[in-house]
């Protein structure tokens, strides 16, 4: 964390010669809960150590803003007057929509000066972009006293997502990152925002990240279809049941009834969000109970529902959740995040930790390629860093 915060404090002097404000913004995990935020549903995020670091300030003009990317090692500049999404897919977008998403809430900022960088592997279901967006809030909230609650700040990034990055994403990243607490995970209820925390004891196993290295884009994928097909189903059942607002509102037995007439495709789709919701809830009540048995089974669960019924698995993720589940020290693994790509979450007894990713990775590597592997360290939101 330290050499990432002295290279973006250093990056800014030089480019801004002015004093910096640093703060600091998770990536995240999800334990269980995939696709279900945007179905109004039930999520089981935490925040985690990976962040990207962000050195800011006032810049000398009330509306030129410079912005400089050190892992992309690109600037740009913009007026506060006059934003617009860059059509091509940009880390740029997520920090004009920022701005603009501010200005849009009715929040006065003037122009500032920003240079960041982090250590989230982009493209690895680890929302390093919303750790752009909250991070970039946050630190204007404080920059400028905006007076904004970590809920707003997280409802103005996805605004920001939405509408100029193209991903009409839910909101559990942006609630992740922000809202994140040391060593406890939440359960989200995304319809009402409220949140649950519940704290994280595995006793003698671990969390651990296998990125497959196959680097997902949200935008590109086929995210926006499953939306619409979750959609599709909502509305054909919401024509004898008009209370229905979103899949969080209907059971197994009401989707049974519509089987018949349903598109296969849609009613597996529902089918696998109806359930994941309900694993959410168990899997609380697991953790609850220190029931590891419990919490293994619910992960191995959901990945079979995200590679039979919502089919946004890949051949490399699979391979690796199967490469785990042939293990006897690991309890449970699925693919984590939007899908096509990404990672394996996987709950591993400790002191084999080390044996399994030696044999994990040596199988993958074999067959695909180099996988990468971060045991998990589960810890706060937003915050502003002392450098």
């Amino acid at each position: 964390m330290q050499n990432l915060v002295d290279k973006v404090v250093e990056v800014f002097n030089t480019q801004f010669g002015k004093e910096a404000l640093v703060v600091s913004a998770p990536g995240r995990i999800n334990i269980i809960g995939e696709h279900t935020d945007y179905n109004m549903g039930f999520v089981f995020p935490a925040a985690i150590s990976e962040s990207i670091y962000f050195a800011m300030g006032p810049s000398n003009s009330l509306t030129g803003c410079t912005c400089i990317s050190i892992d992309e090692n690109e600037s740009f500049t913009f007026d506060l007057n006059d934003i617009e999404a860059i059509p091509s897919p940009t880390w740029k977008n997520y920090v004009l929509g920022v701005a603009a998403e501010l200005q849009n809430a009715g929040k006065t900022i003037e122009g500032f000066n920003l240079a960041f960088s982090g250590n989230i592997p982009v493209g690895s279901g680890m929302s390093s972009s919303a750790a752009l967006e909250c991070g970039l809030c946050f630190g204007l909230n404080e920059l400028y006293n905006l007076g904004l609650s970590r809920k707003e700040m997280a409802l103005i990034s996805q605004a920001a997502e939405h509408n100029y990055a193209g991903v009409k994403c839910g909101i559990m990243d942006q609630f992740s990152s922000l809202m994140g607490k040391k060593d406890q995970a939440f359960i989200l209820d995304c319809r009402n925002l409220e949140l649950t925390y519940v704290k994280v004891n595995l006793q003698n196993y671990s969390l651990v990240l296998c990125n497959s290295n196959v680097s997902h884009s949200l935008v590109t994928s086929a995210y926006n279809e499953r939306r619409q097909q979750c959609e599709e189903g909502v509305a054909l059942v919401k024509t004898k049941y008009p209370n229905v607002q979103s899949l969080r509102d209907i059971n197994m037995d009401m989707l049974n009834e519509f089987e018949p007439v349903l598109n296969d495709t849609v009613y597996k789709r529902c089918k696998f969000i109806i359930e994941e919701n309900q694993r959410v809830l168990d899997m609380g009540t697991a953790f609850e109970k220190n029931d590891l048995q419990t919490i293994g089974n619910l992960l191995n669960k959901a990945h079979y529902g995200l590679r039979y019924e919502f089919e946004i698995t890949c051949e490399q993720t699979d391979f690796l959740a199967d490469q785990f589940l042939d293990n006897k020290f690991t309890l449970g693994a699925r693919q984590m995040g939007g899908g096509f790509g990404g990672c394996i979450i996987a709950v591993v007894e400790t002191e084999k930790l080390n044996d399994v990713i030696k044999e994990v990775s040596s199988a993958y590597a074999m067959k695909y390629k180099e996988a990468t592997f971060l045991p998990i360290e589960i810890s706060n939101g937003c915050q502003l860093v002392n450098n």
